[in-house]
This record gives C-alpha cells, structure tokens and sequence, in this order.
C-alpha cells in the first residue's frame, strides 16, 4: 500500500497510513508507469497483485474502505469514518484499472514504449551529469546514441530485440558500477537515477527471457531450424497458443536423417516454447483473476449514505458512533461529482442525485463557469483524470474558465500558478506539515480564500489536461525557483506573509504527497499518451451507459451568481482587509444611514433605524414609501413583557422607544441590530442568501434579569408581492 506521504523537512519521515483515494491512484499510477514504458507487464502484474491482495484483508465496513489505514498494522485509524468521495474514487478507479489490464492480453510481450521509458530515463541521467565538473561521460553519450538509435528502429525480431536489450543491460551495470566508484556526496541523484536505468533495462531483458525463452537459441550460430514465426515479437494471448501452433511444425525435421546435435536443440526448443506458452497462459488467467478482484473491490452499498429527500450523498459516516454527518455534497463542481457518476452507472444511486448537485453559475475572464466550495484546481480537475470531457459543455467550458481564473489571479499577485488543497508552511506538534484547501477568490463560494497564497505543483500538473502551454511554462518556472525534489515537484511553496519567517518571501513545503504524484502521473499521461485512462473509462459498459450526464450544456437563461466574483475581486485587486464595519450607536442620524443586501436577484434594505424593503427582481415583496421622515415601513418584530405589557421593537422603528444601549451595525453581507430594554438584551441579525432568493432574520432574546419571564414575540410586515409603482396607486389591491 502506499504511504500517504514522505517530508524531507523539518524531519525525515514516512507517514505510514493510507486512504483508498491514495489506493486508486497507486494501481492506476503503476498502469501509466506501463503506458509510458517504464515498468513490464511482469511488473505491473506483480505490483497490482500485492496491491490487491492487501486490500482483500483490510477491514471494511459494507463494501466501503474505511478512510485510514496504517500501513504497517493494516488496521483502520481512528475514527473509523466513511467517506463518500474517497470511496467513490477507489470503485471509479478500480473499474478504469479492469480494462487496463484485461487489455494486456493483447499487447506484445515486450511493450513499444520501452525504448521511450529507457530514453526518459537516460535523458535525466544526461541532464545530471551536464551539470556536473567533467560534463557527460563518453560512455554515457555513446549509450545514448545507441538508444535513440534502437527506437527510431524499433527491433521488430525476437533475436534483434535480446542482443539489443542485452547491451543495453551490460552498458547499464557498467554505468551503475562507473558511478558507485565515484566518493562525492553530490553524485546521490546520479547513483539513484543510474541504478533506476540499469533496473529498467536488466526487468525489460528479464521479461523477454521469461516469456520468449527460446531467443537465445535463435540468436545462435547453430539454429535448430528455419522457424521465421518464432523471430516475431508474440503478443500475449498469440503466446498461450504456441505449443499447439509450433510443436508439430518443431517434431517434422526429427527424421531418421537429423543429426544428434540438431535433435538435441529441437528438443529444447519445443521444451522452450512449451513454457513460455504454459507461463503465457499462466499470466492471462492472474490478469482475469485481478480483474474479477478489481470489480468485487469496487461493489460498495451506498444507501446509507444517501438521502433520499435531498438526493445527496453525505460527507461520511462514523462507524464508531453510528452517526451520518449533517453535512452534504451539493455542487457538480466539485470532486463529488466521480463518485455521483460512479454510484449511478453501478446502479447505486439515481439519476436524479447528479441533477440535485448544484448548479451555480458565475462569471469569469468573461465566460460562465461553475462555481466550487474552495475555488481549488482538485475540485475541478481531479475527475478529468479518468472521466472524458465534451466540448461546448458546461464542465468543458468551466474547466478551462477555472485554469484561465487561475492563471489571471496568480499573474495579479505576481506568483507562479497553481492553488489547490495542499501542505502549507505550519507544523503540528509532531513536527509534521499542516494540510488542508485553498482556492482562488471568484471561484469559490468559500469566505476569507484571499488572505492565503499557497502555489501546489501538481495543481499546475492536473492543468496539463487543459491547457498543456501555459501549464507546461509554469511548471518549467517552478523547476526553477527550486521547487523540484528527489521525486518530482515538492508538495508546495507558501507565500503568505503570516507564516513565513522574517526576510523571507516564501517557503518551500518539502514533502510529496503519494497522491498527488500520481495524479501528476495521469494528467502527463493524459496529454502524452492520448488519453489512455479515459478510453479505458469509457469502454466500460456501465460508463458508457451514462456518459450523456457529462454532455450537459450550460442553459441559455440564467441567473449568475455574482456576489462572491465581486467582493473577492476587489479584496485580491485593493489587497485590503475585509470592508470597514460602520457602527452607529443612536437611530437618530441626519440621514437614514442605508445597509443593501443583494445576491443579485432579491434584494433587502435596511436603514439604521430598522427600516427598510425587501424586493425580488421588480416585485416589492414588502410596502415602502421614500419618506426619510418617518422610516417606519419594513419587516419589524414586536416583544412584550407578558407580566408587565410593555412592548418594544428589536430595532427603534416603528415602536421607537429608546434602548439604554442600541447599535446598528452594517458588515459585509449583514445588517445587525444590539439592544437593551427591561433587562432583555436583544441581537438581530439580517442576511440575504447567496444561494437562494430569501432574506435570514435571526433574533437572539437574552434574558438578564434573575427570575423566569415569559414574552411574546410577533413579527410583521405589509405583504405587497406587485410593482412598487402598481402599489403607490392602488395600495389596497
């Protein structure tokens, strides 16, 4: 299982413990090492069968995989809690990993990519070495020569492709043994990259010789035979049927003319191609089996995560206290949307849970896009991993407005690109990096997503998917200003002022997050390699059957949800705190002082007296009339003193008696009345939604007197519902 993550500073350490999001991207990480050439099928088989042999013993909880395991005990980590987004990642990405690997029944037994993944590799051990006292060995420069060489002309027989793959291997041990010669502690890299080469070349001869054992034999002076089918490089299913294709073709020149030494080599080549046939044979029933493995593992039963009332999943559940959390997943723009998708083409869930995700809509560098919790790059997307995209479509279009939002928000505050959750510059008390989400203002519903600035790599990684130039030149930036590390880009650089020692302007977060690395992994494969992972996705039947989902387009009328796009602009341009709060102590000011509440489609105002409208689009939801003298029309709310009958208003108007304290206070968002009246203090709170066209009126009534008092409380206003002009002139109808 792979580890959750590995930090270099401020101490070294593995933190063994895992999720099953962690778990999907490893197995599908390991199939694009296969894709790109740098693993065999051996390999792959081998790392996917350990794989999925631990996760059978893990404990899990109605087919769910609980959301921590240590890795070193393989007990779930406390609290034992379900998450439904993890979960739905792991069933998506074991039914992408299914078709990826009955596939390989069809490739070649050496894969066409290797020459590529060898080049890669090598490619790294030139750019090392370049950089070092001495230049490249020539060695090194004729070793490279010889591989451009080999895949421009890609060896297409079986002897050609050994005696290549067995230079290589010898040029790669003598290589390894030329660089452990070397005492020099920055030669680190060059040994580790120098024995990854040398482990690539002596696994891709191994698998040749494991699978295609006669090549040797071939390859000699005193071939047993003219057999030109046997110099053919096989693909997997053609090898499992060599034994009944070649041993009568084999036992014909065992006449009474052949020669002993000639009988001897049949022999052994007819015993050759009887193995390789029985191992051919062998690795396509392991491939079947981790198939079958794949589709049980991804069976989880969400009912109980489901409400039927919303048509949403929640968050998790708490094994332990038996308790459903409060809180759901309502926005398509979000990384809920996998597991949504997942749910319903296994029959899970209904259709009608994707049409109950949330739809809002706001405006970006001029093009509608989808509105998420946190404005992160994970949230839009880390779906696109696996899932296809249509143009013209509203999660097309709102993936590339989300990219370009991120690029022009990052160019205003004069940082590299990129934001997304990731480790930041704080540590807990066991010295381990702090973890959690940041977004970009205008695309996040999310207060306060401004006063961080935290660049993760792998967010401009995942942007390979939709725009590979700028994203390409990003990274090319963040290399270097420092940001790559052993194993690819570090987890973060934090910019934020509030956490940076003095004199500095950033901090590097040296760790590497297991899944973030493979997502990297799948947005490159995605863009070099043609989309593997999405046709895998979408040759799954169930998929298949409910792709029309993603093909939605963005209605042609709508309301656009505009308030947070504004209020964050104009925080991130000014670079300021949030507004001022205005306070005013006395509801006798010259002037009404005027609090406006809009989400741009019901509007509220109220003055500092407690007056005010509230109005949806053209309609006056409440009677008004523009009279700064009297101020006494709005929504107001009584309370009386059932044993004595005094009575007040929350706010001076309309009863206007005078408190003994009274504030007003007008915030971002809000409009607040404080009162005191006959040892009863009071707090209004009025607020408008952004989500939904309502107006919120809170009342908190604190009694502070030292006995048990009873009161009524009654709300009132003049309902109109008609044009405020259609009021005027016939207030009685």
């Amino acid at each position: 299982l792979p580890p959750d993550n590995y930090q270099e500073h401020p101490v070294a350490v593995v933190a063994h413990r895992t999720s099953p999001t962690n778990m999907g991207l490893a197995l599908l990480a390991n199939l694009s090492a296969y894709d790109f050439g740098y693993v065999s099928v051996g390999k792959l088989l081998e790392r996917t069968t350990k794989t999925l042999r631990t996760m059978g013993t893990l404990e899990r909880h109605r087919g769910h995989f609980f959301n921590w395991y240590d890795t070193q005990s393989l007990q779930p980590l406390p609290p034992r809690y379900i998450s439904s987004v993890d979960s739905g990642n792991l069933a998506g990405h074991l039914l992408t990993l299914r078709p990826g690997l009955l596939g390989l029944a069809d490739h070649k037994i050496v894969g066409t990519r290797l020459f590529d993944g060898l080049s890669d590799t090598l490619g790294i051990l030139v750019d090392i070495t370049g950089a070092m006292q001495g230049g490249i060995p020539a060695r090194l420069t004729q070793l490279q020569q010889d591989l451009e060489s080999a895949t421009r002309s890609y060896p297409t027989a079986l002897p050609a492709l050994r005696q290549c793959l067995d230079r290589f291997a010898t040029s790669a041990a003598e290589l390894v043994a030329g660089v452990e010669a070397l005492d020099a502690g920055a030669e680190n890299s060059l040994g580790r990259w120098a024995r990854a080469f040398a482990g690539q070349c002596r696994d891709a001869l191994d698998e040749l010789i494991f699978l295609a054992p006669w090549t040797e034999l071939l390859s000699s002076q005193n071939r047993p035979g003219d057999f030109p089918g046997l110099d053919e490089i096989p693909i997997l299913s053609e090898l499992a049927g060599f034994e009944e294709k070649w041993l009568s073709a084999i036992e014909d020149p065992l006449g009474s003319e052949a020669t002993f030494e000639k009988i001897e080599r049949l022999s052994e080549l007819r015993r050759l191609i009887i193995q390789a046939s029985a191992r051919a044979k062998a690795r396509i029933a392991a491939i079947k089996e981790l198939a079958l493995q794949c589709d049980a593992l991804a069976r989880m039963d969400y009912d109980f995560l489901f409400d039927e009332k919303r048509h949403l999943m929640a968050i998790g559940y708490n094994t332990g206290e038996h308790r459903l959390d409060a809180s759901f997943y309502d926005l398509l723009a979000s990384e809920a949307r996998f597991s949504s998708f997942v749910a319903i083409a296994q029959g899970q869930l209904p259709q009608a849970s994707w049409f109950a995700l949330g739809r809002l809509l706001t405006i970006a560098g001029g093009e509608p896009i989808l509105l998420s919790w946190s404005g992160s790059m994970f949230e839009y997307l880390m779906p696109l991993l696996v899932m296809p995209t249509y143009e013209r479509t509203m999660l097309d279009k709102t993936y590339k407005a989300a990219v370009a939002r991120q690029i022009e928000y990052a160019r205003k505050r004069g940082v590299p690109w990129g934001i997304s959750e990731c480790g930041y510059n704080a540590i807990d008390v066991h010295r381990n990096y702090q973890y959690r989400a940041f977004g970009v203002p205008g695309l996040g519903i999310k207060r306060g997503l401004a006063e961080d600035l935290v660049i993760a790599p792998y967010a401009s990684a995942l942007a390979l998917m939709v725009a590979p130039g700028e994203a390409s030149l990003n990274l090319q930036r963040l290399a270097a200003e420092g940001l790559e590390g052993a194993y690819g880009f570090y987890e973060a650089v934090d910019y934020t002022p509030s956490r940076l020692p003095g004199g500095q302007s950033s901090a590097v977060i040296r760790s590497f997050m297991a899944h973030h690395q493979g997502m990297s992994l799948l947005s490159l494969a995605h863009l070099l390699l043609g989309r593997p992972m999405q046709k895998r996705f979408e040759s799954v039947p169930a998929f298949q059957a409910t792709l029309l989902l993603l093909q939605e387009r963005i209605p042609k009328a709508t309301a656009f949800y505009t308030q947070t796009t504004e209020l964050s602009e104009h925080d991130m341009a000014s670079s300021a705190a949030e507004k001022p709060i205005r306070l005013f102590s006395s509801p006798d000011t010259p002037n009404p002082e005027v609090q406006l509440l809009s989400n741009g489609s019901y509007h509220v105002m109220v003055t500092n007296a407690g007056g005010g409208y509230s109005r949806w689009q053209d309609l006056a939801v409440t009677r008004w009339r523009e009279d700064s003298t009297c101020d006494n029309w709005g929504t107001f709310c009584y309370i009386r003193d059932v044993e004595s009958g005094e009575f007040w208003s929350t706010a001076y108007q309309p009863t206007l008696k005078r408190s003994k304290h009274f504030e007003a206070i007008f915030s971002e968002g809000r409009a607040e009345f404080r009162s005191h009246d006959h040892n009863y203090e009071t707090h209004t709170e009025i607020a408008v939604s952004p989500e939904d066209d309502i107006e919120l009126r809170r009342v908190r009534i604190t009694n502070r007197a030292r006995t048990r008092r009873s009161i009524d409380v009654t709300s009132y206003a003049e309902v109109v519902l008609a044009s405020p002009a259609a009021d005027a002139l016939h207030p009685a109808f």
